[in-house]
C-alpha cells in the first residue's frame, strides 16, 4: 500500500492534502492511491449545491457547514470556481468566505479550479471527493460554479442536489429550461427575506407539478436566510429525508449503477484519446493524414484504419 493512501485512511489532513494536489497535477503515483482508496469509499453522505450565480450558494454552504459541525459532523467541501480562459487561474473565492473554518479539525475546504472542463465541475472532482470520503469525512459537500445549459455534471457526483434560488434572480422558468428540474432533489430559496419569496415558491410549484407530478420523490422546497443562519435545521432534515428515500426506494442503488456506468464510460474515452493521441504522432500514420490533406482519401476512412490498427496492435500484444 502507498504511505499516503496509509496516512489517509489514519487520518491524516496533510496527506488527504497531498493526495488531492496530486491529482489534479496528474501525479504518476495518482492511479495507484485511488485504486487502494476506493474499497474505503461510500460512507459519506455527498451534498451537491448548484445554482445560478448570486444565489448565494457559497453563504448557504458556509451556514450549513456551521450547523453541521454543531451536530458533531465532520465536513469536506470540494468548491469549484471557473478557471479564466486568459490567465489560466482561478479565484478561488470560496476559501476567503469559509476562513473561520480554517483552525477546525473537523473541516476539510478544497477549491477547485475548473481548468477548462465544462459542466460545473473539475474534471478531478469526484476523485478529490473520494479523498475525502476515505479520509472520514461524514459528510462531503460539492459546489458547482454555478447552472447552465451545460453544467448538470453535479448529479454524477452527489447524492442529493441541492438548486439554490434567490427572489429577484431573473425568469425562474427561463433557468428551469437548462433541466434543473431533473436534476433537483430539494430547492432552496435563499435570502427569503426580500421580496418576491411567495412567487417564486409558486413558480417552482407549478413546474414541479408539471415535470414531477408522477415521481416518487418531489422535492421539496426549503426557505433559508444563510447570513442569518436561518432554515438549517429544516434543511438538513429535508436532506436526511431524502437519503432514506434513496435507500428505502432502491433508487439510491439505481443512481449509484447510472454514476459508476458514466464514471467507466468517461475513464475509457479518456484512456481510447490518449492512446489515439500516441499513435497519430507515429510514423505509420503520418502517410494516411498526408492523403487525406491531398484528397486522395478521406479523413472517415483514415479514422477506421486507425481503429482497426489500433484494436489489432492491442489484441496480438495481450
Amino acid at each position: 500500500m502507498h504511505p499516503i493512501t496509509k496516512r489517509i485512511l489514519s487520518g491524516d489532513v496533510r496527506a488527504a492534502a497531498r493526495a488531492i494536489t496530486w491529482i489534479e497535477d496528474d501525479f504518476p503515483d495518482k492511479a495507484q492511491i485511488l485504486r487502494e482508496i476506493y474499497p474505503h469509499t461510500g460512507k459519506a453522505i455527498l451534498i451537491g449545491f448548484t445554482g445560478s450565480p448570486g444565489a448565494g450558494k457559497s453563504s448557504l454552504v458556509d451556514a450549513l457547514l456551521t450547523f453541521l459541525r454543531a451536530e458533531s459532523l465532520t465536513v469536506g467541501v470540494v468548491a469549484v470556481d471557473p478557471t479564466s480562459p486568459f490567465t489560466g487561474g482561478a479565484l478561488l473565492g470560496d476559501r476567503v468566505r469559509m476562513q473561520h473554518h480554517a483552525p477546525d479539525p473537523g473541516v476539510f475546504i478544497r477549491s477547485m479550479g475548473t481548468r477548462g472542463n465544462l459542466g460545473g465541475l473539475s474534471r478531478h472532482t469526484k476523485e478529490a471527493v473520494r479523498i475525502l470520503d476515505a479520509y472520514g469525512c461524514d459528510v462531503v459537500i460539492i459546489e458547482t460554479v454555478g447552472v447552465g445549459q451545460t453544467e448538470l455534471d453535479i448529479m454524477k457526483a452527489a447524492d442529493t442536489t441541492l438548486v439554490v434560488l434567490n427572489p429577484g434572480g431573473g425568469d425562474s422558468v427561463q433557468a428551469f429550461k437548462a433541466g434543473i428540474m431533473e436534476i433537483a432533489d430539494l430547492f432552496v430559496i435563499n435570502k427569503s427575506d426580500i421580496p418576491g419569496v411567495q412567487k417564486l415558491e409558486i413558480e417552482v410549484e407549478q413546474m414541479l407539478d408539471l415535470v414531477k407530478h408522477d415521481a416518487t420523490w418531489r422535492p421539496p422546497i426549503i426557505k433559508t436566510i444563510a447570513t442569518e443562519q436561518k432554515g438549517m435545521q429544516e434543511l438538513w432534515q429535508e436532506i436526511k429525508r431524502h437519503t432514506n428515500h434513496l435507500r428505502a426506494s432502491g433508487e439510491g442503488e439505481e443512481r449509484k449503477v447510472y454514476r459508476m456506468r458514466q464514471e467507466v464510460t468517461e475513464l475509457v474515452n479518456q484512456q481510447l484519446y490518449n492512446l489515439l493521441l500516441q499513435r497519430l504522432q507515429e510514423e505509420a500514420f503520418a502517410s494516411d493524414i498526408e492523403e487525406a490533406v491531398d484528397r486522395q482519401i478521406d479523413p472517415y476512412a483514415v479514422a477506421e484504419r486507425m481503429v482497426r490498427q489500433l484494436i489489432k496492435q492491442e489484441s496480438e500484444s495481450s
